[in-house]
């Protein structure tokens, strides 16, 4: 039976706002220093809603801009600092010489026999692992890998071209089969078969199949690709959800 038909009943909504009335009371009360937190939270994702993508870039910035300050410094005269940027980054990337750039050398890279040839009677043990940095003979290594490199350098590129696309149209989403034939499946391809290659070679010695190291060239191309899809994919679902943040708080303080 319907509670509006019996008179001594109360009604749902009657029933619906005791329940909420119990809930508030049973609510700890909040201090004015709670209530300061949360405005301030509340302000700094406004905040970041409006500016999320030049901080996103200046993080890429940094991210990808420190390993090259990493050689400058060694070339400066200034080991310590130098040496810290190639531990920050050792546990993210794996530094191999073969595969990074040189900087204030004759050349831009090296494959491991120009390494060995150009070092003589300079070379150590370190040469085949990231604890190598080059010297003034040969340069300085970058402490990114080329692929690496390439990634967040694409990243740090799409990033200041879509701040003025955005202004201008709606710029959609990268679809996803766009997105693994064209970012994943190259580097997928090109890194792939390098380590398959050494690995084969580490478990069957004298097999077909000899250590294969692929080109910078290569290197650049399937990480830029890679990270230019990734953010072409990614960052127009985060300007969406960033403009609905920014609505809602709008809405909510009137906050511009």
């Amino acid at each position: 039976m319907d509670t509006t038909d019996n008179p001594g009943q109360p009604t749902t909504a009657e029933v619906l706002a005791e329940v909420e009335r119990r809930r508030a009371a049973a609510s700890p009360p909040v201090s004015e220093g709670e209530r300061r937190v949360v405005v301030i939270a509340d302000r700094f994702i406004f905040w970041l809603s409006k500016h999320w993508l030049a901080v996103f870039n200046l993080l890429a910035f940094l991210y990808v801009g420190l390993p090259f300050l990493a050689p400058v410094l060694l070339a400066l005269g200034a080991p310590g600092p130098a040496r810290l940027i190639y531990a920050l980054y050792a546990p993210l990337c794996h530094q191999l010489p073969q595969r990074s750039w040189f900087l204030f050398g004759p050349q831009w890279a090296y494959t491991l026999p120009e390494l060995i040839e150009r070092l003589g009677a300079n070379l150590t043990p370190e040469l085949t692992t990231r604890a190598f940095v080059g010297d003034a003979s040969i340069g300085y290594k970058v402490a990114l890998c080329q692929r690496d490199s390439a990634i967040y350098g694409a990243i740090v590129l799409f990033g200041l071209a879509y701040a003025p696309l955005r202004r201008r149209w709606k710029v959609p989403p990268l679809s996803w089969w766009v997105y693994i034939v064209f970012g994943i499946l190259p580097m997928m391809i090109d890194g792939g078969y390098q380590f398959l290659s050494y690995a084969l070679a580490y478990f069957w010695p004298g097999g077909p199949i000899s250590p294969h190291e692929t080109t910078p060239l290569l290197r650049v191309i399937t990480g830029a690709l890679f990270g230019l899809a990734t953010t072409w994919l990614a960052y127009p679902y985060i300007q969406e959800s960033m403009d609905d943040i920014r609505k809602t708080l709008h809405q909510r303080f009137g906050w511009q």
